[in-house]
């Protein structure tokens, strides 16, 4: 028996240790569907005629997994044979505890198109609703992903066309090490080592310890009704994107330590966990867990400023449709409070209306109104308990609902160190700190456990002191222009050539204004010097004066300092802010005016997050490279494709962690950390801010939160590096790009891909560095100079590109299967060097023009296939490239003109070999190739009509039509240029 089959069997008599009822004889779809029959029946206490069965089984059957898992968790109608209606449930949805459990291994759905065997599989009333696919060798996570997708996504498999349909969960282990996701449809559940779209998640117990073991994770997690509660509980159907969500284990320990708070009654308590966890999907389970409970009359989720008022609901409301309704006054609200009515049990709202509502001055007389819900059980929510709440609004709710419970959820919790509300209490006066208010922490998930988890980046912080040697006060040194000058000179490194983007806190709004003009004028006097010079484009946003505008004076609540500096000269401040908009309406060609100034809020903050889309779908001028703000953005705002932060400005505590988080959200490998350069030598206060939030002691908190120095990374490259050599050498090759083709056999080659992608990996780290010495940068040179490293970068592409292709890699002896690699081509990929770039690189060397840099054809092929993100064209413009004339003048428009007139008649030439090869008109095969890109549909039957005047038999017609897709796979597959056309895989 292999060890795979041993560790399978381990695992199913564990589960049968755990009551689940083994079943040997469920191998196959007959069998499946035959005990699934057996159990709807004794749920549902009703006899079926085996057509009325194969009839509720169609229906109930569906590719749709968002629709079958609904299915699942409702009462359902099925209309019998003779005329009457059967309600039916396929759960016990009251009690998930009471169902039928039982663990099935090796069952094989067999399908035209699909033989898959799967490991074991967990059935509740005999619906298969989680799948443990078992390994016995060590696979990233990320692998055991591509794996499930792969298996999911084979033509004609059984998730699609049978009870398979209900898959909620898979489990993924090698029994050290067990990870845990969601099941979703193809849009969500999409692998990509650009993007990991698809989350996974080890399971954790309350103190964050990961349970990693497979048979501990099943005493955790599998027991019967722990599985139940997830599925039914935790588990969240998100209507507006049909999509599964699964809780995280803090989360859910999060929920369950609010719900027992409530049920025996025990006051009032905060949950800490740190900015980027999940906080509102947590809060909402927690709302929507109390809605069912009937000693609860009301739960009001309340946040404090209008945008979070807005980005709440539509969370909420994209959770569960229609479960939060606006209040656009303080009148809504009230009538929402005394409403009896099922859908006003959960409301939304701000602090400021809940205020409004429990003044006893206001003419509405709503307190007088509210008055017979005072002695109610009412539960509060506060999102981000650390702000207003602690002031006079606070004290009102709490004299108003003696009998309230109040809960607070926070990424940065007020503590002594960090208090700066000050209450007096007749002769005493004392500071406020987040246990003060709301009595007792009910459960942390703090930053290092988030670091810890790669939930979120690491830091490095580059402490900019300027030129000057004086360095005792260096904050004082560094002026304006200086910081200006740096950040356009570090930019690049620090957004990874601009793959990412910033924002710029500064102290004031004065000071916002004049590093929005230096930016102006520094830039333009550099384009001026050099017309190579890529402008950076510049955003800036802060409040405008309010005067007397309800929604600014809203959103400043907030904005401490910026409604400070609003009441010095606001009317200069207003013109300074007109200017902003209207440079920013020029550079985008929008319309924005300062009177409506949260639509251009909410613009600067969409641009930001375009990001994200590649320059090719999205140029790159319709994007900012740097936000510059004063109290804006700093908190609450999200995006993973913000990776620096500039800060000229005082922060400490709360307020630096809360700002320095908005650039460390995962994404991928070439986001290694949140990368933060300070002008104002702040590292005692990040300390001190580390030290006060970390949950731990602060030096081994340091090392959690704070990325290696670079002396330690150039180590570590040097290292990967020699390990390169030292395998090259093994090979009985030289250490160079050209003799990896000459590597034997694809296990050499797969030891060269893991031993340069560490290389590469390293170097991407690196490369972000804003603080490097000379020294140190010539050190990196010399380990391994820049043109080795691109064409070794062109070899690893080229390597990659061979392994990938169908039939290599079979798995045999120690060679592991294909699709367990992780060939990680997104740190190969380039913002900078795409299309347009190698068209002007190749104009520019071929102009012989004065001042630009000049390539010879060699360099910018070797350029070229170094950049994953071009491999799809890279052989075609390889040849183009070397088919033009190096010495006669080459203009950009003409190259690019040139370069589509060759693709096409390359295409029409490989198009004709192929028509001529299979014995097919052209004309019809451009027809069919058209209609394909067309709608980027395969079309199996109108392959049939292609192949149609041939006249053959069906076993000849089936053999022709793959000896014809497998020429015209790979063509298809580059005509595409990286787009998915459906259901061609079936052919791969």
């Amino acid at each position: 028996m292999s060890k795979e089959n041993l560790i399978e069997e381990e695992l199913v008599q564990k589960l049968v240790e755990l009551k689940y009822t083994r079943r040997n004889d469920i191998k196959d779809r007959f069998s499946l569907e035959k005990n699934f029959k057996d159990k709807f029946e004794s749920l549902n206490k009703v006899s079926l005629s085996n057509s009325e069965f194969a009839r509720l089984r169609d229906e109930i059957i569906t590719p749709d997994v968002f629709a079958a898992s609904k299915l699942l968790r409702q009462k359902n109608y099925f209309l019998r044979e003779d005329g009457t209606p059967l309600h039916y449930t396929l759960v016990n949805i009251k009690d998930w505890c009471k169902n039928d459990f039982e663990v099935i291994n090796q069952l094989r759905i067999n399908t035209e198109n699909s033989n898959h065997r799967y490991d074991v599989i967990l059935l509740i009333n005999g619906l298969p609703v989680v799948q443990i696919e078992l390994k016995n060798i060590d696979i990233t996570p990320r692998k055991a992903m591509q794996q499930i997708v792969d298996y999911k996504n084979d033509t004609g498999n059984g998730y699609a066309n049978s009870l398979m349909c209900f898959m909620q969960m898979f489990i993924v282990s090698n029994k050290s090490k067990t990870f845990y996701f969601a099941n979703n449809k193809n849009q969500h559940f999409t692998f990509n080592a650009d993007e990991q779209f698809l989350p996974v998640y080890h399971l954790a117990d309350e103190k964050n310890e990961k349970i990693n073991n497979l048979f501990s994770f099943a005493e955790k997690f599998l027991s019967k009704c722990t599985l139940g509660e997830m599925i039914s509980k935790y588990m969240v159907l998100v209507e507006s994107e049909q999509k599964l969500l699964v809780m995280r284990p803090y989360q859910i320990y999060a929920v369950k330590a609010i719900v027992d708070c409530i049920h025996q009654n025990r006051g009032n308590g905060y949950i800490w966990h740190t900015t980027g966890s999940g906080k509102t999907l947590t809060s909402f389970k927690a709302s929507t867990l109390l809605k069912d409970n009937p000693d609860i009359e009301k739960c009001l989720f309340v946040v404090d400023r209008k945008d979070l008022d807005r980005q709440t609901r539509e969370e909420f409301n994209k959770f569960q449709e229609g479960s939060v309704e606006e209040n656009t006054n303080t009148e809504s609200l009230v009538r929402r409070l005394l409403s009896t009515d099922y859908a006003d049990k959960v409301i939304v709202t701000t602090i400021q209306k809940l205020g409004l509502a429990l003044d006893g001055t206001s003419k509405q007389n709503y307190k007088e109104r509210l008055q017979p819900l005072s002695k109610s059980r009412i539960v509060f929510i506060f999102d981000e308990c650390h702000r207003s709440q602690f002031g006079e609004n606070h004290k009102a709710i709490k004299e108003f609902f003696p009998n309230a419970q109040l809960f607070g959820f926070t990424g940065t919790p007020i503590f002594e160190d960090n208090a700066t509300y000050n209450i007096r209490e007749g002769e005493n006066a004392s500071y406020k700190t987040t246990a003060d208010i709301f009595e007792k922490e009910l459960h942390a998930y703090t930053i290092t456990h988030a670091i810890e988890d790669r939930n979120v980046l690491k830091f490095h912080i580059d402490y900019f002191e300027g030129k000057s040697k004086n360095n005792n006060k260096p904050a004082e040194t560094v002026t304006q222009k200086a910081v200006v000058e740096a950040i356009i000179e570090k930019h690049n490194a620090a957004t990874n050539g601009r793959k990412f983007n910033a924002i710029m806190a500064t102290s004031s709004i004065n000071s916002a204004i004049s590093y929005f003009e230096l930016f102006k004028k520094i830039q333009r006097e550099k384009k001026q010097q050099d017309e190579n010079y890529k402008m950076l484009n510049i955003a800036c946003v802060f409040s405008p004066p309010a005067e007397g505008n309800k929604d600014v004076q809203q959103i400043q609540e907030d904005l401490i300092q910026e409604k400070e500096d609003n009441k010095q000269n606001p009317e200069e401040k207003k013109k300074a802010l007109q200017q902003i908009i209207a440079d920013y309406n020029l550079q985008y060609k929008t319309n924005h005016t300062i009177n409506e100034f949260d639509i251009y809020y909410q613009d600067v903050q969409r641009r930001i997050k375009d990001q994200k889309y590649a320059n090719a779908d999205y140029p790159h001028e319709n994007k900012i490279d740097i936000t510059i703000v004063v109290d804006m953005l700093l908190t609450g705002f999200d995006s993973k494709y913000l990776n620096t932060l500039y800060v000229d400005k005082n922060l400490k505590h709360h307020s630096l962690i809360q700002a320095f988080s908005r650039t460390n959200r995962v994404l991928n490998d070439t986001k290694p950390y949140g990368n933060i350069l300070d002008f104002r030598a702040q590292q005692d206060d990040v300390d001190a801010a580390i030290k006060l939030f970390s949950g731990k002691d602060g030096e081994r908190a340091k090392e959690i939160w704070m990325v290696d120095p670079a002396p330690v990374v150039i180590e570590k490259y040097q290292k990967a590096v020699e390990a390169l050599g030292v395998f090259m050498t093994n090979q009985n090759l030289v250490c160079e790009p050209q003799e990896v083709y000459n590597l034997k056999g694809d296990i050499a080659r797969i030891e060269f891909i893991k031993n340069f992608k560490e290389v590469q990996r390293l170097k991407t780290q690196l490369d972000q560095y804003t603080d490097l010495a000379e020294e140190e940068m010539q050190t990196i040179e010399a380990i391994l100079p820049k043109d080795t490293l691109l064409e070794f970068r062109s070899s690893y592409i080229e390597t990659a590109k061979n392994l990938q292709k169908p039939g290599t890699g079979t798995g045999g002896g120690d060679l592991p299967p294909m699709e367990e690699l992780d060939f990680e081509l997104v740190l190969f990929a380039s913002t900078v060097v795409d299309y347009d770039f190698i068209m002007s690189l190749i104009a520019d060397s071929t102009q012989k023009k004065p001042g630009k840099e000049k390539k010879t054809k060699e360099e910018i092929i070797v350029l070229l296939k170094s950049q994953s993100n071009l491999m799809e064209e890279q052989e075609d413009m390889e040849e183009y490239i070397n088919s033009l004339d190096w010495n006669s003048g080459q203009e950009v428009n003409n190259l690019r003109e040139g370069f589509e007139q060759f693709r096409l008649e390359k295409n029409e030439k490989q198009l004709a070999a192929i028509a001529h090869k299979n014995g097919l008109e052209l004309t019809d095969l451009k027809n069919f190739v058209n209609a394909i890109l067309n709608r980027m549909i395969f079309d199996g039957e109108k392959l049939t009509d292609l192949l149609e005047p041939l006249d053959l038999g069906w076993k000849v017609r089936k053999q022709k039509e793959l000896e014809l897709m497998k020429d015209l796979f790979p063509e298809l597959q580059k005509l595409a240029q990286g787009r998915e056309i459906a259901g061609l895989n079936a052919y791969e």
